[in-house]
């Protein structure tokens, strides 16, 4: 898929713009603080209907408006896509060809874009939450399945820990609910981890061979996901059902005790190992970057795989982050096969002999000028 044009009115520091874009590689330049970084974030919200940077739509939306909108025409095998999202004081709206969608849900897919930015290296080295989002935000555009029960599991969680949390100030002594509540949590939790297990095996496939050829074969990377359940209950579906319930049941005096639901995927994680070791606590600066680069152009291939269609691809200022080998080779791995859009402060960083006729865009107090 490619994203032809972006429309942009009171967002963030655009008040009216409008751009068409190359379906190869696009250069966002000039200073920083001048609206770069916001462009790519309007792209990432034409996606995703929310911001990589901030959960409040507030911030989103130019100080002297109420409103803003990001208008977008995608190219894909089928024909184009007309997007939009809204933002106002109620909220947010999406539209697929001018019809405003009852759930967010059924948007997210129309556009899809792999983010790179030198924050994500967090993604080895960073929290476990971070590793979930990375995991949720990437399969939930994969899979409209895996977005439902995301947010299936998670409207179930709250009313379990508000639930939880009665019992423990004992304003409630139904355990008989608690139990209906943990098989419910335990169903849409066995089908999200099952379908993590699934995604994360493909991606591995793609991200090791990336991984192998950038350290020149001398690393192996591979995936770990890290949750409570034993290795024999991570088989099938069935028996992660059956795992979680029994945790439930085993803790159910300590998760009342704490009023918090301490197991299920909201608490899982994800290790990244290389030649047998966590990359996190014992690999390199260098190891931990490859490893990064390596996952996000795995994202590419996989999300190739299983939607049939490239997503776009987002740099926000990583080549500057990158040694001269990584950044070829990510150059040379998006050439000619995925939309990109790279921010920068100077072409001069860039290797520019890798990228064939980029289209080049000067970006100023929120002002867009194509060279």
């Amino acid at each position: 898929m490619k994203l032809r044009e972006l429309k942009l009115r009171n967002f963030r520091n655009y008040s009216d713009v409008e751009v068409q874009f190359s379906p190869s590689i696009n250069v966002l330049l000039g200073n920083n603080a001048q609206g770069k970084t916001n462009m790519l974030e309007a792209i990432y919200v034409l996606a995703l209907t929310r911001s990589h940077r901030t959960n409040n739509n507030r911030d989103l939306i130019n100080w002297e408006n109420e409103n803003a909108q990001v208008y977008g025409e995608v190219e894909k095998e089928l024909g184009t896509t007309k997007l939009e999202i809204d933002l106002g004081k109620k909220g947010k709206r999406a539209k697929v060809n001018q019809l405003e969608q009852a759930k967010l849900s059924s948007y997210v897919g129309e556009l899809n874009v792999i983010l790179f930015a030198p924050e994500d290296l967090s993604i080895v080295k960073g929290a476990p939450t971070v590793r979930r989002r990375f995991m949720d935000m990437e399969f939930g555009q994969m899979s409209s399945q895996y977005l439902y029960n995301n947010s299936q599991y998670r409207k179930i969680l709250k009313q379990r820990n508000n639930y939880l949390k009665q019992l423990q100030l004992k304003e409630a002594s139904d355990k008989l609910y608690l139990d209906v509540l943990s098989d419910q949590l335990a169903a849409y939790g066995a089908k999200l981890i099952f379908q993590r297990l699934e995604l994360l095996k493909k991606l591995q496939g793609w991200a090791a061979n990336i991984h192998a050829e950038i350290s020149q074969g001398k690393e192996e990377l591979k995936f770990k996901y890290v949750c409570a359940l034993k290795k024999k209950q991570q088989t099938n579906e069935n028996d992660i059902y059956t795992g979680l319930k029994e945790l439930f049941d085993e803790n159910k005096d300590k998760e009342i005790r704490q009023g918090n639901t301490l197991y299920g995927p909201h608490r899982d994680d994800l290790q990244f190992i290389i030649n047998g070791k966590d990359v996190s606590t014992f690999g390199s600066q260098g190891q931990q970057r490859t490893s990064a680069l390596s996952v996000k152009l795995a994202e590419i291939d996989l999300m190739k795989e299983e939607t049939n269609e490239y997503p776009i691809l987002l740099l926000d200022d990583v080549l500057s982050e990158l040694d001269d080998n990584r950044q070829t080779h990510l150059l040379k791995s998006i050439q000619d096969k995925v939309q990109t859009f790279l921010t920068t402060t100077s072409l001069s960083g860039i290797a520019r002999d890798l990228i064939s006729d980029p289209k080049v865009f000067n970006i100023s107090s929120g002002q867009v000028v194509e060279e």
